[in-house]
């Protein structure tokens, strides 16, 4: 009963964003939103770019961590798992603005992604580029929802796990190093 609810409120919702949110000419923006999403590929180079910087060199390993450990559950465990249906395959309503995505549905790997490193990010880095990645998080987490390839349970599910993933990173990386003693 309770699943059935929280579809109807996930078709709901991206009906609503397809017939009332979408404008014509943001249609190019949220696709290129979306791809910076697409295998992570965004936010692995901005890990690997902060590796270059001594300063910054432990929050990008913690992002790229966060990242893998995100991808380990949501990409080959719970998507196998739980094997949702992407929404434009089991409603032809809805219109997709990107090609058809090959994996299941749910949990949203762009989101997971996208979150895991831009918590990390918030945490370890000066709050404007902290705040800067949440705030790309949240427009790749919407852009699922505006071109149609993930449900708001799918994003809902990306960000929890992205969250527990930069943290549990950041536990094993930061706080635990504070724990030992020097």
């Amino acid at each position: 009963m309770l699943l059935d609810w929280i579809h109807q409120i996930d078709i709901a919702i991206l009906l609503f964003i397809q017939e009332y949110v979408r404008i014509e000419a943001l249609n190019g923006f949220w696709t290129t939103v979306t791809s910076l999403g697409n295998l992570g590929w965004f936010w692995i180079m901005m890990g690997l770019f902060l590796l270059v910087f001594p300063k910054t060199r432990k929050a990008g390993f913690t992002a790229l961590f966060a990242m893998a450990v995100g991808a380990l559950v949501t990409n080959l465990f719970l998507k196998q798992v739980v094997a949702r249906v992407r929404p434009y395959d089991r409603y032809e309503e809805i219109i997709l603005l990107v090609l058809p995505q090959k994996d299941y549905s749910f949990p949203s790997g762009h989101t997971c992604a996208a979150f895991a490193s831009a918590f990390i990010y918030l945490w370890r880095l000066p709050k404007p580029w902290g705040m800067l990645g949440i705030g790309l998080a949240a427009l790749i987490a919407f852009s699922r929802l505006y071109v149609g390839v993930h449900y708001p349970s799918d994003v809902l599910g990306g960000f929890a796990i992205g969250y527990l993933s930069a943290w549990f990173a950041d536990w094993r990386l930061y706080r635990k190093d504070l724990q030992e003693p020097s």
